[in-house]
């Protein structure tokens, strides 16, 4: 299944995408995609209910769309986690994932704006494989438990300020918590639906040129890795996401490096899990 949030910023409706033109609209049933629906086994009801409704389909008229979960309890993120982008970092490949967060309201649709921040002056872009976690985990016995764990997998654009990363006593998070820096979306794949997730192909363009592109299958540590590691330090709440990291190519790595401007336009794409479009806003 392919979920979806559908409508204005705040009052988006859940829905599930059935092809390039159509979905079945959920929202009579379920409130939202959020951590209670991933809690109650949504994701099984949900299909049940779609199977129901397979002729009931409503076809898509440009409406915007949001961030396939609500909300998350948390976002966290994993650094340094393809090779090709720790050695254009300047980092040695880490022996265990490297974490660190991303406030939770950072979260916006797939094709809003991005807004940098104030004092802003090394605004960069990633392309990242993102998972949610379906149901509430912690000291998970095996990475392959791991697969039970995870509710499916979003595309999403991991911004990121330098200068507040790296100049400001470097402390990521800094430099990761602005608003509007993690565009996710289109949808919300489910696991079943992609063959391999160690095999899907990523791209990343800013003003028509290509400047990141990889493959999952390039990861130091995959999903259920993670999972399985992140489990072993605090509880995984359903609807959680994780950023998995990024493949070379970022803005910084380049000699000069190449820093996102106002007007400038970000789009990206994933294997399975759809395209998204954003445009660079002045600060407030």
């Amino acid at each position: 299944m392919r979920l979806m949030r559908i409508g204005a910023s705040g009052q988006e409706r859940p829905v599930v995408r059935t092809d390039e033109e159509h979905y079945v609209d959920v929202s009579d049933v379920f409130e939202d995609f959020n951590e209670a629906f991933f809690a109650d086994d949504g994701l099984a009801k949900l299909r049940a209910l779609v199977d129901d409704r397979g002729g009931r389909l409503t076809r898509f008229a440009g409406e915007r769309i949001g961030p396939p979960i609500a909300r998350p309890h948390q976002i966290l993120c994993i650094g340094l986690n393809y090779r090709d982008h720790a050695a254009e970092a300047g980092h040695a490949v880490p022996s265990e994932p490297v974490l660190f967060t991303k406030a939770p309201n950072t979260l916006v649709g797939p094709c809003d704006h991005v807004r940098a921040p104030r004092g802003s002056s090394k605004l960069d872009w990633e392309v990242e494989l993102g998972v949610v976690i379906g149901k509430r985990t912690s000291y998970l016995d095996s990475i392959d438990d791991a697969h039970d764990a995870i509710a499916g997998y979003v595309l999403v654009n991991d911004v990121s300020e330098r200068g507040f990363q790296m100049d400001r006593g470097g402390q990521w998070s800094k430099g990761k918590s602005a608003e509007t820096f993690n565009p996710a979306g289109p949808w919300l794949v489910t696991p079943d639906e992609i063959p391999d997730v160690r095999n899907l192909d990523m791209w990343l363009d800013v003003n028509n040129t290509r400047r990141q592109r990889g493959s999952t299958s390039r990861m130091v540590f995959d999903p259920c890795h993670i999972v399985h590691h992140l489990s072993q330090f605090m509880v995984l709440e359903p609807g959680d996401l994780i950023n998995t990291g990024t493949p070379a190519g970022v803005g910084m790595g380049f000699t000069p490096p190449i820093w996102l401007q106002p007007g400038d336009v970000m789009e990206l794409g994933m294997t399975h899990l759809g395209e998204q479009r954003q445009t660079v806003l002045s600060p407030r």
